[in-house]
């Protein structure tokens, strides 16, 4: 396992190079059609607000690759400039609703500390091992239930942590200086921004129109960051086991989903490579599998199997393996 380990980290590294042309022309047709898909939008409520929920899916969709965008610029893979990967991923914070660099350090350290018993809760979906689950009071086994449900995660957590929980650094429990900026200067940039586009466009219109985006959205983002490190045969250590490319590899799965979906979603789906080398833009992950047959084996997860293993909720550490909730509380 080590040596397959060591072998394609090495293979991955030949793909960490940034493509200005290619990030350009990504970073331009994205936006290009998320506005017109937002204006369609908006003119679309004078025809009937079932036509604006239809054009708010492929909306909510660029959104989404918005943030993957986002998400690079945070890894500094983007561009091969860090002062252009921090504009615009700066830039685009008023999209993604996201502060830029509060995430960037958060998913910094989910990606130090990714499938490390000792060190949780930086950037993950907090995963209970079965002895922790069994000592738990009534009360906090009824409450992990209800938050390890995946359609709580998906349509009330993801809503609320990026429209809600972001607007402070909760996440830390002593958040820097830096930290606060980046959380207050872009609640500050949004008040400015959207205030601007209510009083263009009425807040009953705005509200119309935002909402349905940002919980399709959100509810996909996560639904994404939950599903690939929940599968069975993912790895969880405690730290003096613990190693950080085997943990990579081997802890994040390969979601292989429909090309449209693929395109959509910024490649994240091949999410193993992705922890094995941060540094490789979304652009060139599929390149990065395709030149190494052997990534498309390991952890591969498809559309039907991300839906039977969404139940899982607890980390077996005698069978090794994320298992699902004993029958009763």
């Amino acid at each position: 396992m080590k040596e397959q380990v060591e072998r394609l980290a090495k293979h991955c590294l030949n793909y960490r190079q940034s493509d200005h042309m290619r990030a350009n022309g990504q970073l331009a047709l994205t936006l290009f059609l998320f506005i017109i898909l937002c204006v369609g939008m908006y003119y679309s409520l004078k025809v009937g607000y079932w036509l604006t929920l239809l054009f708010a899916v492929p909306t909510a969709g660029m959104v989404l690759r918005l943030f993957i965008i986002q998400h690079d610029c945070g890894h500094g893979s983007f561009y091969s400039s860090s002062k252009a990967n921090d504009w615009v991923g700066r830039c685009l914070s008023l999209f993604t609703i996201t502060p830029y660099a509060y995430w960037r350090r958060l998913h910094a350290l989910h990606h130090a500390s990714s499938s490390n018993l000792d060190k949780r809760g930086y950037g993950d979906i907090d995963t209970l091992t079965v002895a922790e689950y069994q000592a738990l009071p009534f009360i906090k086994r009824l409450g992990y239930r209800i938050y390890r449900n995946p359609f709580f995660l998906m349509f009330i957590g993801g809503p609320v942590h990026f429209a809600i929980l972001q607007r402070l650094p909760l996440a830390f429990k002593k958040p820097s200086l830096q930290m606060w900026a980046s959380v207050m200067g872009l609640n500050l940039a949004m008040v400015l921004f959207y205030s601007a586009l209510i009083w263009f466009i009425g807040w009953q219109s705005f509200l119309a129109l935002a909402l349905p985006v940002v919980i399709m959205a959100s509810c996909v983002g996560v639904w994404l960051f939950y599903i690939q490190h929940q599968f069975e045969d993912t790895v969880w250590e405690k730290e003096q086991h613990w190693d950080r490319k085997t943990s990579a590899l081997y802890g994040s799965s390969y979601y292989a989903l429909p090309k449209i979906l693929q395109w959509f979603t910024g490649n994240i789906g091949i999410h193993h490579v992705h922890h094995l080398c941060s540094a490789i833009p979304n652009y060139r992950l599929q390149e990065c599998l395709d030149d190494a047959p052997e990534l498309k084996d390991i952890n591969y997860l498809s559309l039907r199997d991300s839906l039977r293993y969404a139940t899982l909720a607890l980390w077996d550490e005698e069978l090794k393996k994320l298992v699902p909730f004993p029958a009763r509380v």
